[in-house]
């Protein structure tokens, strides 16, 4: 059996702030906002495998109103979540991520991301496609307010 998730998370750039992406820290002006780290990336992926799962949300499970999760390492989160998964018999097989953001340009660091993501699930880095997308000038992206990302994860029964 083939299960399969969709991931979303966006926030805010803020001053202040390192921009973790994928668990690499960027080269960036502007961090994100957020309860945890704020790594939109290990975010979307979370919910992705968490809802191939049908095991809820990343915020059901770390709620930014528990102390416990304020700036936590979402790598760390991202592992909790994949422990979740293989409880109920699944196993993580692969992901296809897209960040969408104007800045910074993210191609350098697109495979370091994906050998952080995916030593945190145990599958090769080959199993995580990352991809980098603008929306051309359009909406709180375009305007440099912030990034989104969206994630589509596969388990299998084992």
């Amino acid at each position: 059996m083939i299960r399969v998730g969709i991931g979303y998370d966006s926030h805010r750039f803020v001053a202040g702030r390192a921009l973790v992406l994928g668990g690499v820290t960027v080269p960036h002006p502007y961090g994100l906002a957020g309860h945890s780290d704020a790594d939109a990336v290990a975010h979307a992926l979370t919910d992705a495998i968490l809802g191939a799962a049908a095991a809820g949300d990343i915020g059901r499970l770390f709620p930014d109103t528990d102390p416990r999760w304020k700036d936590a390492d979402s790598l760390e989160l991202l592992g909790s979540a994949h422990e979740v998964v293989r409880r109920r018999g699944l196993a993580f097989r692969q992901a296809d991520l897209t960040i969408i953001t104007e800045q910074p340009k993210l191609g350098p660091h697109l495979a370091a991301m994906a050998e952080r993501l995916a030593g945190r699930l145990g599958v090769a880095a080959g199993d995580i496609n990352l991809k980098a997308k603008t929306n051309e000038g359009m909406g709180f992206i375009g305007r440099g307010e912030g990034l989104a990302v969206l994630a589509v994860a596969t388990l299998e029964a084992r």
